[in-house]
């Protein structure tokens, strides 16, 4: 295949809007009307971008279309390069103007009900004009969109046994996990409580293949047990609580989750090795955009007074 020269100026910064646009909408029609165009000025440009790189990037089907295999790979380059030229116009507004900007944060369970209100809290007092965007998923999930510059930092449970490399960790605080319920839970009525006798009751975990999962199943191993059957996965922290409190399921949450809801309580079933760090994830690669490094400093100082307190 012939080298692809793709800086020779044929190549335009609306044709990587138009790709992703399309990719994420999954039609050529959806795609026109979310970027306002008409639909034939959307399919001639696409068509521009496949005659330059020589290759299909969709299929089309009755239902919409999906990339191809050089699709995929175009799309995912064209998000970075979208991603980093949002990031300059970001370093470029901040630098010009502190006051003014944009930060988003990807959230996992721990470190998302006490310690980012409070920094948002904060930052938000001493600098109104920023805007913090925050969103809640799987720390799987949050990598890719944070080395592909759509998100500044991962905010959650530290996670040694994911493949870290182009990341970096900085740790704010250590918390332990407890078992709870809610306060009239009947196990609470129960002599010398256990492990084993809280497999009566329905469970509330975290999904497969996440941190507090793999220790979770680590505790029943240990004790010659197995996952209780009668579970649901749950990775919102809203969902989780609710079912905790209205219902007789029991969960896994940090401390400080237990600690400031006051219709539920942790359970007299120790959990001694499930204590880790809490902290953020950073592309090792990239430096913080100005409003991101204020936000840091503010979890920083926001961890500090929780751990004083």
């Amino acid at each position: 295949m012939r080298a692809i020269d793709l800086l020779n100026g044929r190549l335009k910064l609306r044709h990587l809007v138009l790709v992703v646009a399309i990719a994420d909408q999954g039609s050529v029609l959806r795609a026109a009307e979310h970027l306002h165009l008409a639909q034939p000025a959307v399919t001639r440009s696409l068509r521009e971008v496949e005659h330059i790189l020589g290759v299909e990037l969709f299929t089309r089907g009755p239902r919409g279309v999906t990339p191809t295999l050089f699709g995929e790979a175009f799309v995912e380059h064209a998000r970075a390069v979208l991603a980093e030229l949002r990031r300059a116009g970001e370093r470029i507004t901040g630098l010009a103007d502190a006051d003014v900007g944009t930060v988003t944060i990807g959230t996992l369970l721990a470190g998302s009900n006490v310690l980012l209100p409070r920094a948002i809290a904060t930052l938000k007092r001493d600098r109104p004009g920023i805007t913090v965007i925050v969103q809640e998923a799987t720390f799987d999930a949050q990598v890719p969109r944070l080395l592909d510059g759509e998100i500044d930092l991962i905010l959650g449970r530290l996670n040694p046994i994911q493949d870290l490399r182009g990341l970096r960790q900085i740790t704010l605080y250590s918390e332990p996990v407890r078992l709870v319920a809610r306060r009239d839970h009947p196990a609470r009525s129960r002599a010398a409580l256990t492990l084993t006798d809280l497999l009566d009751y329905p469970w509330v975990l975290p999904l497969e293949r996440t941190a507090l999962r793999h220790e979770l199943e680590q505790v029943f191993r240990a004790e010659g047990l197995t996952l209780p059957t009668d579970l649901v996965e749950c990775t919102s922290i809203l969902t989780v609580r609710t079912l905790v409190r209205d219902t007789d399921m029991i969960a896994a949450l940090p401390e400080l989750v237990a600690r400031t809801d006051g219709d539920i309580a942790p359970l007299p079933v120790a959990l001694e090795p499930v204590r880790r760090q809490v902290g953020v994830t950073l592309p090792d690669q990239r430096s913080l955009t100005p409003s991101a490094r204020l936000m840091l400093d503010h979890l920083r100082n926001g961890a500090t007074e929780l751990m004083a307190g």
